[in-house]
């Protein structure tokens, strides 16, 4: 190169260094992204095409149009030959197929057309030949690329021959006639868009980045390689597999993918080295020898310029993803040699210029381009302003997008976290989480087999036969994440631990009391539509409570989750294995109950239903003081062991088949008519609204009549006051207080008592029971009798309470006060680090002060009336008896009552019992309440509040 020519800047090596930076960083990428082969072969079309650059350096400015024309024929040639022999893809016909190599006529076009555009109209000829010539030039490569369709390229070349016709000095009108004519056919334009295009362009008016699962998803990946990058290399080290998810990173998105594996250092380097380039182009137009070499120059400029500006904005979802590759950067042969190509032309146009006579200058001046610096200034702001707006979104949005990044390609094997125990009160184990000593080998099947010899050592370290390993490796689909292989010990585990391998602790939830608390402690299971509906957040396949109290404190039971990742590729094929977290054990659960009256209660409600195939008893003692349940007993129950996992269907369906709803918590879940135990709500109600002062002693007898009914009492009895009525349990006696009261005042102080509405106990599905009023039962199509009155006195008619519900109303009998019965009393990972649960507090009653007499008659049917068989406890106690009729048992059985408050002087204890049956012998519900008070009275000791 003469020495001369490099000194007058004829040689622009700022320009090709620019250049050379594009394709660099192009190759660069393309090897990151896939490989060498590509990298090879762009590398050798870049060699080509710099030493086209510098053949046509040498070119003369005088035979630039002879170049032009021969370039623009060959290129309406090989247009015209596209739309007969091109291929195909994505429903345009652009390329043309020559065994192995392969080319893009319409990017030959460009340079055709640049060439003869700026040779029509830097001619002297008057304006309007001058543009009569320029226009049809530039419309026949326009619409044959528009028929491909290649509407990209097309309005690349449109916009390229606008600038053309501004910066050769075209008159406004003619201008403003052509603008005309592209606002009518733009409508047109939209029908011969393909379906990707249009969901592009709407992908982008909605906001592309917010729709990452729909067309925007090209622009939110753009964005992730963007908030993922590094200031000058990778900003993590899975870059390759990210990388796959940006779809067309070596064309389209070619600049977010340098971005993404080079850094943010290299994207900047490309917007730079592009707009070097352009203003070296938009320079060039000085040093010309006529405007011919001015427009070129110019018009080369100004398709770089647009090239990188849609294709930058595209990348940073500024603008519609148009097609539009970056210039020199992105894959393709034929557009990076006729960019090269163009380059050597402008190039030697300056070269020429450099030797121009001095005469010319007026001449060449008069004619140069218009708007060339400003056109490369708006590119310059617009570029600028686009670098600055990633800039931003990588700086407030970085950290979100690289975590979203990471999601995409993160796919999470669960490891189940150990259940929360639940104890008894002193700590005696209820339900725990049990292993086995043994541990669950999964495997990620595309893992495994990718390793030389994986299967092989599998088999070898979990002891399966090798075929079997396959098997199971083979027939599952590739984006299968993990497939059971063996179950080993846990000394295997280390060996074990390797790539390709999730290792689970082999667990189940173990009720060592068995049959004794299964309705109260309920089962585990996995989650159906019920519990997904209650907790959105659970995943699917997660176990849960399902019944019981697993159910009810299953948040404080479950734990949290472990979980082992695997990054996988867009595909869902698993490629490498992620991080892992370790599973947080669940808290456990302290209960009030105390495990030795449960039992106790439980055996004894066995035993009296021991002859009554088929009928239910239930029992619940409570702590009056607080509503602490000390025992929750229900009978027939079943075992919880038959939940699994694995379940046990058959079993299942036998149990749920038996007589008696066996699935049923009893003391809460089923309601009963109460029978005489409701007297005591009566005789509050005759406190409350005096009908007989307590100690006035009125008639009885045998039976009462009322409107011509008889009602009759279990057996003829003298008169009888309040206490007494209530030690035996004087039918009469209620009949009348009944009436006196009427149904408003004994419905008041029933409801006041908590009767006809759930109890508030942490247990779910707790049954309401029934408090008819005359309103509700016509409300339902009935009649409110006087005798319905009558029979609410005895607890009989539109009434059916719970025994819990009982209980409750024979604490606030008893205490005057209405508590709500709780189970949990606290919850902690260790002895020493319990924490009480929140608990409602207690009610007082504002009668409470009114009911000694009530009280009084208690302990009278203790000491003298229907509870004697109490009376021989070690401490003095207060119980109200009753028997039921109940229309779902045949006429001979009845459910038979108790409740009982101990000690009667200051309550510790309400133990209310329920059996069906005869009420004789083993069959009674005194029997049981019996037993279960000795046991308690005899082992009272210091209970725990909650912390221990």
């Amino acid at each position: 190169m003469p020495r001369e020519h490099l000194r007058g800047g004829a040689f622009d090596l700022v320009a090709v260094a620019s250049a050379v930076v594009l394709v660099g960083l192009g190759v660069a990428n393309l090897y990151a992204v896939s490989g060498f082969g590509l990298a090879a072969r762009q590398a050798v079309v870049a060699l080509l095409g710099l030493a086209l650059l510098g053949w046509l350096w040498r070119f003369r400015v005088r035979l630039l149009a002879a170049l032009g024309w021969a370039c623009y024929a060959v290129a309406i040639f090989f247009l015209l030959a596209v739309l007969v022999v091109g291929s195909s893809a994505k429903g345009a016909t652009r390329w043309i197929d020559l065994g192995a190599v392969s080319f893009q006529p319409s990017e030959l076009v460009k340079l055709g057309m640049l060439l003869v555009v700026a040779s029509a109209l830097g001619s002297a000829e008057p304006s309007w030949r001058r543009f009569a010539l320029a226009v049809p030039l530039a419309l026949a490569p326009i619409a044959l690329t528009v028929v491909q369709p290649d509407l990209s390229t097309a309005a690349l070349l449109t916009a390229l021959a606008v600038v053309m016709l501004v910066l050769g000095r075209v008159p406004g009108r003619f201008l403003l006639s052509l603008v005309g004519a592209g606002v009518v056919a733009a409508p047109l334009a939209v029908g011969l868009l393909r379906p990707y295009q249009l969901e592009r362009l709407g992908s982008f008016l909605a906001g592309s980045h917010t729709d990452p699962a729909g067309a925007g998803w090209a622009v939110q990946q753009a964005r992730i390689a963007l908030g993922s990058a590094g200031l000058l290399g990778p900003g993590q080290p899975l870059t390759h597999v990210l990388s796959q998810y940006l779809p067309e990173r070596d064309t389209d998105l070619a600049v977010a993918s340098v971005v993404e594996q080079f850094g943010v250092g290299a994207g900047a380097a490309v917007v730079l080295a592009a707009l070097v380039l352009v203003w070296r182009l938009a320079l060039a137009t000085r040093a010309t020898r006529n405007a011919h070499g001015a427009l070129l120059a110019g018009g080369l400029a100004a398709l770089i310029g647009v090239e990188t500006t849609v294709s930058l904005g595209g990348n940073l979802g500024l603008l519609p993803l148009a097609g539009v590759p970056f210039p020199l950067l992105s894959y393709g042969g034929s557009a990076l040699l006729v960019h090269l190509a163009a380059l050597g032309v402008v190039l030697g146009v300056r070269r020429d210029g450099v030797r121009r006579p001095l005469w010319a200058v007026g001449s060449r001046r008069a004619r140069r381009p218009r708007m060339v610096r400003a056109v490369a200034l708006a590119i310059t702001v617009l570029l600028l302003s686009f670098g600055h707006y990633g800039w931003r979104v990588r700086a407030t949005e970085g950290p979100e997008l690289a975590a979203a990044g990471q999601r995409q390609m993160t796919r999470c094997f669960p490891i189940p976290a150990p259940r929360g125990a639940i104890t008894d009160r002193h700590g005696a184990p209820l339900a725990v989480s049990a292993t086995d000593g043994m541990l669950r080998v999964f495997a990620v099947p595309a893992l495994v087999r990718e390793q030389p010899g994986g299967p092989e050592r599998l088999a070898e370290l979990t002891g399966q036969p090798v075929d079997t390993v396959r098997s199971a490796l083979w027939s599952a689909p590739p984006t299968t994440l993990a497939v059971p292989v063996a179950d080993v010990p846990a000394g295997a585990g280390p060996a074990l631990a390797r790539t390709g391998v999730i290792l689970v602790d082999r667990a189940r939830r173990d009720y060592p009391t068995g049959i004794l608390l299964g309705p109260v402690l309920g089962y585990t299971g996995l989650a159906t539509p019920t519990e997904m509906r209650r907790w959105p957040d659970l995943p699917l396949g997660q176990t849960v409570g399902r019944a019981g109290l697993e159910q009810q404190y299953d948040a404080v039971l479950r734990g949290i989750d472990g979980e082992q990742c695997v990054y996988v590729d867009p595909h869902g094929v698993p490629v490498a294995m992620g991080s892992h977290t370790e599973p947080v054990a669940g808290a456990n659960l302290r209960l009030a109950l105390d495990l030795g009256l449960q039992r106790v209660l439980h055996d004894r409600l066995v035993a009296a239903m021991r002859s009554q195939p088929g009928r239910i008893g239930a029992g619940v003692a409570m702590d009056p003081r607080n509503g602490q349940v000390l025992a929750l007993a229900s009978v027939p129950g079943y075992d919880n062991h038959i939940y699994g996992p694995p379940l046990d269907a058959g079993a299942v369906r036998a149990v749920a088949g038996q007589p008696g709803s066996p699935m049923r918590q009893h003391a809460a879940q089923t309601p009963v008519p109460p029978g005489s135990t409701f007297k005591l709500v009566i005789a509050a109600a005759n406190q409350l609204y005096p009908v007989y002062p307590a100690d006035r002693v009125i008639p009885t007898g045998a039976s009462f009549t009322l409107g011509g009914h008889t009602f009759n009492n279990w057996k003829g009895m003298g008169p009888m006051d309040l206490r007494q009525s209530l030690a035996w349990s004087n039918d009469v006696y209620f009949y009348k207080l009944a009436v006196g009261l009427g149904p408003d005042k004994m419905i008041s102080t029933a409801d006041a008592l908590g009767v006809g509405r759930p109890t508030g106990i942490d247990l779910p599905h707790e049954s309401p029971g029934y408090l008819g009023t005359p309103a509700s039962v016509r409300a339902k199509g009935g009649t409110w009798y006087g005798g319905s009155t009558v029979i609410l006195g005895i607890g009989q008619g539109y009434l059916t309470t719970t025994p819990l519900q009982n209980a409750r109303w024979t604490a606030a009998v008893a205490t005057g006060q209405l508590v709500t019965p709780r189970l949990g009393l606290a919850t902690g990972t260790d002895e020493s680090n319990y924490l009480p649960l929140p608990a409602p507090p207690p009610t007082a009653l504002p009668f409470a002060h009114l009911l000694g007499p009530v009280r009084d008659g208690m302990r009278a049917a203790v000491t003298g009336g229907t509870a004697g068989r109490l009376a021989t406890l070690p401490a003095p106690v207060g119980a109200k008896t009753g028997t039921a009729q109940d229309g779902a048992l045949p006429d001979h059985l009845y459910d038979n009552w108790i409740s009982v408050a101990a000690p009667h002087d200051a309550p510790s204890i309400v133990l209310t019992a329920m059996v069906q049956g005869t009420g004789t012998g083993e069959n009674s519900a005194t029997a049981v309440a019996r037993e279960a008070l000795d046991h308690y009275l005899a082992h009272q000791r210091a209970e725990p509040s909650g912390r221990r």
